[in-house]
């Protein structure tokens, strides 16, 4: 789904996981700065938006998300997921209930499977699923912006910003009112990306492969309760995390500034005193941010020295932890 937002000036088109919404619009480092200071705006329109209405919409969620929800007030945002049999991620929603619909984004394309799944657990709960992915789109506006939220169908805020699922067809008409009204320019997805990086937050089909549980990416600490009762795959978060540790954890990787390119997703990690040795695990995500240089997220092994100096394919970097080893 292409986004009217690419007809901005010196919109560049993301490819891959993001294609559908801009990559940059000319000026990465401009754009991050930008929201670090708590202006401009975020087109997330290429994210997939499920919609759950009915009477017993957080009782049923609750049953099936990794996350404490029976409960949650209007207006709250929270993050869950929903786990395979054997406890390995399958889907990420970032949720907010506004006291009628309770609304959630996800990874681009991933909606139809999960209202797949969702549809198939209803029973005889007065719950009804959509996607409404063709009808709302996702706009991310960051810490300290004062650009209103007025005409938004439910905001998330969140310490690092506010999340707001606007009607679609109005999307082009919310960009130039931010503009007019001076809360500045939009931000491409680089930008975004760069941040999220930095914060350390895990990113579905990026941090996460086949075989992830929440424990490696650091999930427990956002989109996991350990006191809820019984869900899918919670056998294996309750044993691991009681009996033993994940095989792999999550790092931030300083990357070396001298490298021309970035390490894309996949390529390897080795230890750099043994640059021709097996790999202990593979880049996620990497960026260049406006402070720090080149920054990447890495899963490797669990007994990886935390104080190791890392290859990720030929460039070093040195790791700050993030999920405990």
């Amino acid at each position: 789904m292409k986004s009217p937002l690419l007809a901005l000036p010196g919109a560049v088109p993301a490819e891959g996981a993001d294609e559908g919404v801009a990559a940059h619009y000319g000026d990465i480092f401009r754009e991050q700065r930008n929201l670090s200071r708590g202006t401009g705006f975020v087109d997330l329109s290429h994210r997939g938006v499920v919609t759950v209405t009915g009477a017993d919409r957080l009782a049923w969620l609750h049953l099936l998300l990794t996350q404490h929800v029976s409960g949650l007030e209007p207006q709250h945002a929270t993050e869950a997921l929903v786990l395979s049999p054997n406890g390995h991620v399958e889907h990420a929603l970032y949720l907010v209930d506004d006291g009628t619909t309770t609304w959630a984004h996800v990874e681009p394309g991933t909606q139809g499977a999960l209202v797949g799944y969702l549809e198939s657990m209803k029973f005889f709960y007065r719950v009804e699923v959509a996607d409404a992915t063709a009808d709302y789109a996702v706009v991310h506006l960051p810490a300290g912006s004062t650009g209103s939220v007025e005409g938004a169908a439910a905001v998330r805020e969140l310490p690092y910003g506010r999340d707001l699922f606007v009607p679609r067809a109005e999307l082009a008409e919310l960009a130039s009112a931010r503009l007019s009204n001076g809360f500045g320019p939009a931000a491409g997805i680089w930008a975004y990306e760069a941040l999220r990086i930095e914060g350390h937050r895990p990113r579905l089909g990026f941090e996460t492969d086949h075989r992830t549980i929440p424990h490696e990416v650091d999930w427990l600490r956002t989109a996991v309760h350990l006191q809820k009762g019984c869900y899918r795959g919670q056998e294996t978060v309750a044993r691991v995390h009681n009996l033993g540790r994940p095989p792999r954890r999550l790092v931030f990787l300083h990357l070396d500034g001298t490298e021309e390119t970035l390490p894309p997703h996949g390529t390897e990690v080795r230890l750099a005193t043994d640059p021709d040795g097996r790999a202990l695990g593979f880049v996620t995500s990497s960026a260049r941010h406006h402070e720090l240089g080149p920054i990447a997220l890495a899963i490797v092994k669990r007994n990886v020295p935390v104080d190791a100096v890392l290859l990720a394919g030929t460039v070093p970097g040195t790791q700050d932890v993030i999920v405990p080893q």
